[in-house]
C-alpha cells in the first residue's frame, strides 16, 4: 500500500489567489479525511506577512475532527514555527529546505547551510516532543535560480537528513523540471543512501511529467508520493511554478497499477467540485471534470 499526503491545505492553497478562512481550511481537511485520506498537511507556521494564505494556523488546528487515525501535519521551516506546532494538537512536523543557494535565498533568506542546520534543530526539537518529523529536499530535480541540479548534491542532503534522524524523505521536485528516468534514479540512490528510511515524492506538474515521474519513482521504490486535490498549488517564490499532482488523478492511476491506498475516488472528485465553488475559479486536475471510468 502507497502511503498519500494530502498537501492541498497548506501547499495547495498557499500560492491562491483567494485566502481562505482557517475554518474553511479545516472544513477542506476534514472532507479530505472523510474521502479516506489519513496523512494531511493542513497548516504552514509561517509570519502571515510572508504568506498571508497561511494565516491563522492554530486555529486551523483547533477546528480539525478528532481522529486518531488520521495523521495531521504543519509546515516549520525555522525553531519559532517549530514551537507554534508544538503547542497545538499536531502530533507529526514537516520541515524543508532547498539543496541550491538560489533557492534558498528567495524562499527562506538564507544559505543552504543554514537551512540544513535549522532543519537538523526542527527534527531534534519534534522528536525531544514526541512528534515525528518528515523531512522535504526542495529542488531536487531543477532549481528556478541556479538551474541543473548535481544527483551527488541530492544525495549528500539525503544522507544528512537521514543521519540527523528524519522519519521520512522525501524528494521535492519544486517547479516541475523533471523527468521519470531522473526520478526512478534519484529515487534508488536516495534509499541507498538514508537505509531503512521512507523516501517519497513530492512532485509537481508544471511540464506535465507530473504523473510519469510516480509512476517511474514507484517502481524504483519509494512508498509516500505528495498530491494536492484538484491538482491545486505552486510555490510563491518559484517563478512560473504550477500546481501539484493532483490526489484524484493520482489514485485513478493508482488503481489502474493496482496499488491500495484507501481513498473513495468519488468523494475527492465531489471534494475538488466543492473547492472549486469556495474558490470562485477551476482547478488546474483533470479527473474531476472528466470523472472516474467507467462512470
Amino acid at each position: 500500500m502507497i502511503g498519500l499526503c494530502e498537501v492541498g491545505p497548506r501547499d495547495g492553497l498557499q500560492n491562491d489567489p483567494v485566502t481562505l478562512t482557517p475554518a474553511l481550511r479545516a472544513e477542506l481537511a476534514g472532507r479530505l479525511r472523510a474521502a479516506g485520506l489519513r496523512r494531511i498537511e493542513v497548516a504552514s507556521f509561517v509570519h502571515p506577512k510572508l504568506v498571508p494564505q497561511m494565516a491563522g494556523a492554530e486555529e486551523v488546528v483547533a477546528a480539525l475532527p478528532e481522529d486518531p487515525d488520521t495523521a495531521w501535519s504543519g509546515l516549520v521551516l525555522n525553531e519559532r514555527g517549530l514551537e507554534r506546532a508544538l503547542a497545538t494538537t499536531l502530533r507529526e512536523v514537516h520541515a524543508a529546505y532547498p539543496v541550491t543557494d538560489g533557492f534558498a535565498r528567495a524562499n527562506q533568506n538564507t544559505t543552504v547551510e543554514e537551512a540544513a542546520a535549522e532543519t537538523a534543530r526542527i527534527v531534534a526539537g519534534a522528536h525531544a516532543a514526541g512528534v515525528r518529523a518528515t523531512v522535504t529536499l526542495s529542488c531536487c530535480f531543477g532549481c528556478p535560480f541556479d538551474g541543473l541540479v548535481d544527483p551527488g548534491l541530492v544525495l549528500d542532503h539525503v544522507a544528512r537528513s537521514a543521519g540527523g534522524g528524519a522519519d521520512e524523505i522525501l524528494l521535492a521536485d519544486t517547479i516541475g523540471a523533471g523527468t521519470p528516468g531522473q526520478a526512478a534514479r534519484l529515487v534508488r540512490d536516495a534509499i541507498a543512501a538514508a537505509p531503512g528510511i521512507p523516501v517519497g515524492l513530492h512532485l509537481h506538474n508544471t511540464r506535465n511529467t507530473g504523473y510519469a515521474n510516480a509512476y517511474a519513482g514507484l517502481e524504483a521504490g519509494a512508498t509516500v508520493l505528495d498530491a494536492s486535490i484538484g491538482g491545486l498549488g505552486g510555490c510563491p517564490f518559484a517563478p512560473r511554478a504550477t500546481g501539484n499532482i493532483a490526489t484524484e488523478d493520482l489514485v485513478y492511476l493508482l488503481d489502474g497499477l493496482g496499488v491500495e491506498h484507501g481513498c473513495d475516488l468519488d468523494e475527492l472528485i465531489r471534494v475538488s467540485e466543492w473547492l472549486e465553488g469556495v474558490l470562485g475559479h477551476d482547478l488546474p486536475g483533470l479527473l474531476h471534470r472528466a470523472g472516474g471510468f467507467p462512470a
